[in-house]
């Protein structure tokens, strides 16, 4: 099964997806917010251009495990894609994902001012490799 992981931000979303087995994430590319609109029909050609059967959302928390501001933004977005879709969207808990995500670009020699995005990106390969790696019955449905 073909998935998609999303990293949404506000401004930035990073988007990555799996191979067709549902094993391994790869970075696709990052959104930038313009409209509500625009976003979203970007968002839904890319889903169906990849051939993607389920979506898994970061949903960040604190270190603590405690919701955050992105938390209640986050389960916004959701609810707007659940809407749009009738693909299974499900949620993988993410602390500090950027951090990691910052780390792995920096161990690979990526730095520099340009790194935004992929940063968004790598973050969305976290998020949906962590997800892949959990066993079945222990995901959680959005």
């Amino acid at each position: 099964m073909k998935w998609l992981g999303i990293d949404y931000g506000t401004k930035r979303t990073g988007l990555a997806a799996s191979d067709p087995e549902g094993r391994m994430a790869f970075p696709r590319c990052t959104l930038v917010m313009t409209t509500r609109e625009a976003f979203f029909a970007k968002l839904l050609a890319l889903m169906e251009q990849e051939g993607v059967e389920g979506v898994v959302v970061g949903m960040p928390l604190h270190t603590d495990g405690t919701p955050q501001l992105m938390t209640r933004q986050a389960m916004n977005f959701v609810e707007r894609l659940k809407r749009r879709t009738e693909l299974p969207v499900y949620w993988m808990e993410e602390v500090l994902s950027s951090y990691e995500a910052e780390d792995d670009l920096r161990a690979a020699g990526r730095t520099g001012p340009g790194i935004r995005s992929i940063l968004d990106q790598q973050a969305a390969v976290r998020i949906l490799q962590s997800f892949l790696d959990q066993p079945t019955d222990k995901r959680r449905r959005a």
